[in-house]
């Protein structure tokens, strides 16, 4: 199959720090390259692939002083995809609403997976505007603020498995892990250190946009404690040791989190997760069994106590058997064959194309439905 995968530009493919869309577009791009798809990635030059490189800007945005604004550069780079649309037989976008209009001239089918938030009333409208293109979640949770709009799955995030060491030992630190913002529960994170008395490494970036947050809530808390090391961003590599060396991973999420990559990697190192009952997280987490689920900060100090009933070979197997990048393109690939499927049928849209169901699977107690019309979910 030949593939357009399209990235945003925010970050290099793979992100050498932090990007948790960039990783999974890597995780994709190389396993559709590695299963012999004809794959072109459409990402800054920085980016490093076994696919054919289409570079759209010269260095990825976030870092580089020099580069264009977001939308003018993601704009460009759709305009480069679609010049071309007629050598591929899906384009596969990851850069957000953007491609739209662009997608509804042609007759190649786009994919747009959402990656983001959707409970934001001006992120509804613009996906309301195009209702026929077809979409995938990265969780059932995620789609819920979306309605009227045309699912066509939902795939779980995957990562290569391959890359974390799992240790058998738990480690004696709590780690939170990502962005700094009031969202990712920093301030929770470190109430729960000093309730237990373990240290906490936080190892988190701070977006312009929270700059303001950091600085007057969350850095003299930070100072505060004798507990909290706070670290920065750190590489792939520094990350596997920090989670594998961590007795417990922590996501006091206080948003609906449309997926939470950083729990699967935990987990793959064998690090039990403490996260709080919100978006994906029950889908993730199965509670108790590779972590807990929590509806308070008092719950979560509580879970800490709680982690040593933990196997930490069944974290790192419940990853393997949900959450690998085989298994997320096992369910992109069976999208892009349904939506070729309709193409030849000469549906306008996905959910105009009804195909009979194939399995029913349960996941952590989610019934899915693979494989039926506008509706399947793949996880």
């Amino acid at each position: 199959m030949r593939i357009a995968v399209v990235a945003p530009p925010v970050e290099p493919v793979p992100p050498p720090l932090y990007g948790g869309t960039e990783r999974v577009v890597s995780n994709l791009t190389e396993e559709l390259v590695r299963r012999g798809h004809d794959v072109t990635l459409f990402a800054s030059g920085d980016s490093l692939t076994s696919a054919r490189l289409v570079p759209c800007v010269p260095r990825a945005l976030r870092l580089d002083p020099s580069s264009p604004d977001l939308m003018s550069a993601t704009l460009f780079a759709l305009g480069d995809v679609y010049k071309r649309v007629d050598e591929f037989d899906v384009v596969h976008n990851n850069a957000d609403w953007f491609c739209f209009p662009f997608a509804e001239l042609v007759s190649v089918p786009t994919l747009t997976t959402a990656h983001g938030r959707l409970d934001i009333p001006e992120i509804a409208y613009r996906y309301r505007r195009y209702a026929g293109h077809p979409l995938v979640s990265i969780s059932v949770d995620q789609k819920r603020y979306l309605e009227g709009v045309n699912w066509v799955g939902t795939v779980h995030n995957g990562i290569d498995v391959s890359y974390f060491t799992p240790r058998a030992e738990p480690g004696r630190y709590l780690v939170f892990l990502g962005r700094i913002s009031p969202e990712k529960g920093p301030e929770a994170a470190v109430e729960i250190a000093e309730a237990t008395g373990m240290r906490l490494v936080v190892a988190a970036k701070v977006d312009p946009a929270d700059r303001d947050y950091y600085e007057a809530i969350v850095a003299p808390l930070f100072r505060r404690s004798r507990l909290v090391e706070f670290v920065g961003e750190v590489t792939e590599s520094e990350k596997n040791g920090l989670l594998g060396g961590a007795y417990a991973y922590l996501f006091p999420i206080d948003w609906p989190e449309p997926f939470g990559l950083t729990m699967v990697e935990a987990m793959a190192t064998g690090t039990p997760v403490i996260a709080m009952r919100r978006g994906s997280v029950p889908e993730i987490v199965a509670d108790g069994e590779v972590g807990f689920i929590c509806d308070s900060t008092q719950e979560m100090i509580a879970a800490v106590e709680r982690v040593p009933a933990i196997d930490r070979r069944a974290c790192r197997r419940h990853v393997e058997d949900f959450f690998s990048a085989s298994h997320m393109v096992d369910g992109y690939e069976a999208i892009y064959e349904r939506l070729l499927r309709c193409r030849c049928a000469g549906a306008m849209h996905a959910a105009e194309c009804t195909l009979a169901p194939r399995s029913l699977a349960r996941v952590r107690g989610v019934q899915l439905l693979l494989g039926a019309a506008s509706d399947a979910e793949v996880a």
